[in-house]
């Protein structure tokens, strides 16, 4: 990649490549701290149009202050923030045509559900018939046809999201900021919702922000993720390739479960882990010498693990512990090698069997070396824990 080329990667995201898509928010270079801490470093990142892209990592990874100043309640120390063209940084909070739904909702207890939702209207001094007309639309749009004259107290946990969101939107906004709106409902209700927003946010025809550290979420609703850790981006890319071609050790764990192994590769669509030789798709990193021997991670989920009779051409291990989870079982295998593997598969295996393991080439994934490789010596270890990482720059 040329030097001018490269200025233009915003954080994984090519621009070239996204010719006739109407970019409605571009971040560049974005900094904030607080009290000298430093909790965004040149976060870097556009959204396109009508898109639903989620800020997805643990708490204190800066997502929500990346909300936090899109929406105008924080300001950056340094960066570019633009709007259709312009500074937003510029624009006061409430000139924005952006609103934000919080987890906690702040709807009024003492209006029906209806007065909260014409709340946006009323300050604006709609004439009564058109706050009747849009109020309602709202309410169909989000499924609560019908609840207008219900007081919050009377109304779900559920329901009180969907008037948050009927609130947001009766106010024709272009973007719609979400920071974890489902984290006080219940699992069976958080995954309703999820199937629920992203079918609002197609009809809507509204560019969706959303942020939440709950993987699953982020890889049902979103069209885009942007992982991120200490305040930096990891990586950016569709649900697919975030699971599929993970940027580093840290991604591959957070994205679902991962069995992390240290490799080495000397030629092209070849790695050695595990004390044996495996095919793989993927070619040496152009930083990479043949013949050479060049350290990597390797990733391969517990899914893509097949069982097998212990031969000399698998990798051999004894089977430690199985738990049923539902759809599958949960098998933990220590290998000859002192790696402890985790399977998931549709049959159950017993504790104390011999079994050798293999892998197509496809299901496994090179990484390059980065600060979150597990530990040397960390063999036992399924992902990626804090303490487990090495403290080299990426």
């Amino acid at each position: 990649m040329s030097d001018n080329e490269e200025k233009k990667v915003y954080a994984g995201q090519l621009l070239p490549d996204d010719k006739g898509m109407e970019h409605i928010i571009e971040l560049k270079d974005v900094n904030k701290s607080y009290d000298g801490n430093q909790v965004l470093h040149d976060i870097t990142f556009f959204i396109r149009n009508n898109e639903f892209i989620t800020l997805l990592g643990p708490s204190g990874c800066g997502k929500s202050t990346t909300l936090r100043i899109i929406a105008g309640f924080e300001t950056a120390d340094s960066g570019i923030v633009n709007f259709e063209g312009s500074d937003l940084l510029k624009v006061p909070a409430h000139k924005r045509h952006i609103n934000t739904v919080f987890q906690r909702y702040a709807l009024f207890p003492h209006l029906n559900v209806f007065d909260n939702v014409a709340f946006g209207l009323h300050l604006q001094k709609v004439p009564a018939k058109e706050v009747e007309e849009r109020v309602n639309k709202a309410l169909h749009t989000v499924g609560l046809d019908g609840f207008g004259n219900r007081y919050i107290d009377q109304i779900s946990g559920g329901q009180m999201q969907r008037v948050a969101i009927a609130r947001a939107i009766i106010l024709k906004p272009r973007v719609l900021l979400l920071d974890e709106p489902l984290g006080a409902l219940d699992l069976k209700m958080r995954k309703e919702m999820q199937i629920e927003l992203k079918q609002m946010q197609r009809e809507l025809g509204i560019t969706f922000v959303y942020v939440t550290h709950d993987q699953e979420e982020a890889l049902t609703m979103s069209d885009t993720i942007i992982v991120m850790k200490d305040g930096y981006i990891q990586q950016i890319g569709t649900p697919i390739d975030i699971y599929n071609e993970p940027k580093n050790a840290y991604v591959a764990d957070f994205i679902g479960e991962s069995n992390i192994i240290p490799g080495t590769m000397t030629k092209d669509h070849e790695v050695t882990f595990a004390g044996k030789k495996f095919e793989c798709v993927d070619p040496l990193f152009p930083e990479m010498k043949e013949g050479a021997v060049n350290d990597v991670d390797v990733v391969v989920r517990p899914e893509d693990i097949y069982i097998k009779e212990e031969d000399d051409a698998y990798v051999n291990g004894t089977v430690e512990s199985i738990v049923f989870k539902g759809v599958h079982y949960e098998i933990i295998v220590k290998g000859d090698t002192g790696i402890e593997w985790m399977i998931q598969d549709v049959d159950p295996v017993e504790v104390g069997k011999r079994v050798g393991l293999t892998v197509d080439p496809d299901d496994i994934q090179i990484m390059r070396k980065s600060r979150f490789s597990p530990a040397p010596g960390s063999y036992g270890v399924r992902g990626v824990k804090d303490d487990d990482i090495t403290e080299e720059k990426a």
